[in-house]
């Protein structure tokens, strides 16, 4: 059984390693076990490398001498922590659905007097919102994900025992306001919500 560094000889006596090929001497079941890894890798290597080359026989490659711009770096952890954050708070916002349905910034309804008071929520709808509330409950959910992260800097190595104790009552807080403002904002959206 020869095979290109798939088969590992276990007995140097009975073994012959002669530039990546290994032969072995074993049982017949061994060497069919051995034998289909061998051509299910090697199939594989012969598919990839196909693969691989077919837009190479299609496109000429330029030799071309690529250089970075000197006003092109690598952005800082705080620049992409800022980012994401900062897209998280527009899609939780709805900024997709903001665009394409264009809701009013808040809505308005008439009361028993027949005045009209504005409504910051657009009730009995989950699938519709208006600006302001998307705005509310996506600052509400970037408030809670920053608890979670405040709460994890107290794993730093190093931190004063204060510090830590700190950043848990911060993150604590942000968590547990968070969700109960978020909860609120449920119910005054949906007025039977949870309730048995």
């Amino acid at each position: 059984l020869t095979c290109h560094l798939a088969v590992k000889c276990t007995d140097i006596d009975d073994s012959i390693a002669q530039g990546g090929v290994c032969e072995c001497k074993k049982s017949p079941y061994q060497q069919l076990s051995s034998g289909k890894f061998c051509i299910e890798k090697q199939f594989k290597q012969i598919v990839m490398e196909a693969l691989y080359s077919l837009p190479f026989f299609l496109f000429e490659v330029p030799n071309l001498k690529l250089k970075r711009p000197s006003w092109l770096h690598q952005p800082s952890a705080m620049t992409v922590f800022s980012f994401v954050l900062l897209s998280y708070f527009l899609v939780t916002g709805g900024i997709i659905y903001d665009v394409i349905v264009e809701p009013p910034s808040v809505g308005s309804t008439t009361d028993e007097h027949g005045h009209s008071r504005p409504v910051a929520f657009m009730p009995y709808r989950v699938n519709g919102q208006y600006i302001m509330e998307g705005l509310a409950s996506s600052f509400l959910f970037t408030i809670g994900g920053l608890g979670f992260i405040i709460m994890d800097q107290t794993h730093t190595p190093g931190k004063p025992k204060l510090n830590k104790i700190l950043l848990i009552a911060m993150g604590f807080i942000f968590i547990v306001v968070s969700f109960i403002t978020t909860w609120i904002f449920m119910r005054m959206k949906l007025p039977g919500y949870l309730q048995p």
